[in-house]
């Protein structure tokens, strides 16, 4: 058995464990998947993955305004209205008409934080021939890999990215200069996302602060005997190095915790309206994010999940397509994020954490006879955080019969661009990074999301004007973001490889963030220079057409 599954299936009880506020806990330190992202960070940001366990219906969460009729066909029986009661909320009416979404009616705390620049959406986001079990789906996004067998990984690319941030992981640490676990999960079990190729990751979970502190601070530091060359030996070994490390953190931890007050900002619990509903346990696991990140934790990334989207039944209320168990799941969601940055603001911390969603597959874009929906492939992404060029990435997906592959949604945004713009713009990382976190093939490939000027730093006189193409490659559409520091007229020019101009586009380019998109679908494979003029100044970048 591969030592990762080995933990994954070890009972708890086996290892010490943790839980902070009642919010089971993996404290995740000896991470050379988990150290590499935060290898090249030098600053003090912080990244937060939600995880929407099970398979999120990127359909019923973003509606499809410009094509309704194509999304009702598909899916009569949990199609969300388009008038009238409970209708779906218009998320944004001044993007081009085929990106233009209204969000599930319950996400109207979405709908505030996107109308205050703190929401970014990226439509249509997967990889090459996406494997719809969810514990292999998981596992690739945790690896930052895909299905090609090409980028297959036993480590996850957060592991892999803080893995050379702190040398001498785990014997050297906790340190002087970094007493915290570098990454934490917030869950009963202990993911791939965490793991190293080699070496020990942190797993703990218990019931409270100082039942955690009471517990670990029995657990013997030195292992007690010699452990017999053998596979069941190695395994002894690790175990007892799990516990030892989980001692060194129950003070740090225990002293974080209770360094300041629980949050003036109430946290809302549960679904409010007539339908099957559950506690929002994502909301507890935010909670105690912001109150250990105003402890002072230094830890980098913290995973946390809400689970139950794989809606294979009843995912609707056979009287109400609105209401319903996926209804609640989205309203926890949206309102636990909320409630979270506002604790965050409260605590004056707001600007140091970008928080990204993240679920294993899509769903299919049928609907089936039990109100539910099967898996399927692609599915959006949502980015919060003070620090976003926020707006809509990409456009809706193709609903008719000869736009779907065997009933499902044809991804043209690769996760991995996601991640490279965590890593480059977020972190500060270098391409040597994204090389290091296995990324290699996606350098100069991200998706501008993060604001990597600030939002409150423009200085008159500071260069801000830059281009971005995503996805890239590109077969179809490709979506070019390119900010101005002054507005005023823009030309962008297509160049073939031979230098001919084959594509021109002028208009009037407003300060800061600008979006266009232009299809290439007829243009032949290979290369192409993209250059952009605007007052005197002269850009260039580059697109491969598949």
């Amino acid at each position: 058995m591969k030592r990762r599954h080995f933990i994954r299936n070890m009972a708890y009880g086996s290892a010490a464990g943790i839980t902070l506020g009642g919010v089971p806990l993996n404290l995740l330190a000896a991470n050379p998947g988990l150290k590499q992202l935060a290898a090249e960070s030098s600053n003090d940001k912080v990244l937060v993955f939600i995880q929407m366990h099970g398979g999120n219906d990127g359909l019923n969460t973003l509606i499809p305004i410009s094509q309704y009729s194509d999304y009702y066909n598909l899916r009569p029986n949990i199609a969300i209205r388009h008038t009238g009661t409970r209708s779906y909320i218009e998320v944004d009416d001044t993007v081009d008409e085929g990106a233009r979404i209204g969000l599930h009616p319950d996400m109207l705390s979405f709908k505030q934080m996107y109308d205050e620049g703190k929401v970014a959406i990226v439509q249509n986001v997967g990889y090459p021939d996406m494997n719809l079990s969810h514990f292999r789906g998981r596992d690739v996004v945790f690896m930052g890999g895909d299905e090609s067998g090409e980028h297959d990984y036993h480590s996850g690319w957060m592991g892999r990215y803080l893995d050379n941030l702190y040398p001498g992981y785990p014997d050297s640490y906790p340190s002087d200069g970094m007493k915290d676990p570098i990454g934490i999960e917030l869950s009963g079990t202990l993911s791939l996302a965490f793991h190293r190729e080699a070496g020990i990751p942190i797993g703990l979970n218990i019931g409270s602060p100082e039942q955690f502190h009471e517990l670990i601070s029995s657990v013997g530091v030195n292992p007690p005997i010699q452990f017999p060359e053998s596979h069941a030996g190695d395994e002894l070994k690790y175990i007892m190095e799990f516990e030892k490390k989980s001692n060194q953190y129950a003070g740090r931890l225990k002293e974080v915790y209770e360094a300041v007050s629980e949050s003036s900002v109430e946290y809302r619990n549960g679904y409010p309206y007539a339908s099957p509903g559950r506690a929002n346990n994502l909301a507890s696991q935010l909670k105690l994010i912001a109150r250990l990140l105003a402890g002072g934790v230094k830890t980098k990334i913290f995973l946390c999940r809400i689970g139950g989207f794989d809606t294979h039944g009843e995912q609707v209320d056979p009287n109400d397509s609105s209401l319903g168990m996926h209804a609640s799941l989205l309203y926890n969601m949206s309102t636990a994020v909320q409630d979270f940055y506002s604790d965050l603001k409260s605590r004056g911390i707001d600007n140091r954490v970008l928080s990204t969603t993240f679920t294993e597959f899509g769903r299919r874009a049928y609907s089936n006879d039990s109100y539910g929906t099967d898996h399927g492939t692609a599915t959006p992404v949502f980015v919060f955080g003070t620090q976003l060029n926020s707006g809509i990435y990409g456009v809706n997906p193709g609903l008719k019969p000869e736009d779907l592959h065997h009933g499902n949604l044809v991804y043209n945004i690769d996760y991995r661009q996601i991640y490279t713009s965590v890593i480059q713009d977020w972190f500060e990382g270098d391409n040597e990074a994204l090389i290091k976190t296995g990324f290699t093939d996606w350098v100069d490939t991200k998706i501008p999301l993060v604001a990597t000027t600030g939002v409150d730093s423009y200085a008159p006189g500071k260069n801000l004007t830059s281009i971005q193409l995503y996805p890239n490659p590109v077969k179809d559409m490709v979506h070019i973001q390119y900010n101005l520091e002054f507005r005023g007229e823009v030309t962008i020019h297509i160049i073939d490889s031979s230098g001919r101009k084959i594509r021109s586009l002028r208009e009037e380019g407003r300060f800061g963030s600008n979006r266009i998109t232009l299809n290439v679908s007829e243009l032949k494979e290979g290369l192409y220079h993209v250059q952009m003029n605007h007052k005197g100044n002269q850009i260039h970048t580059r697109f491969l057409k598949i």
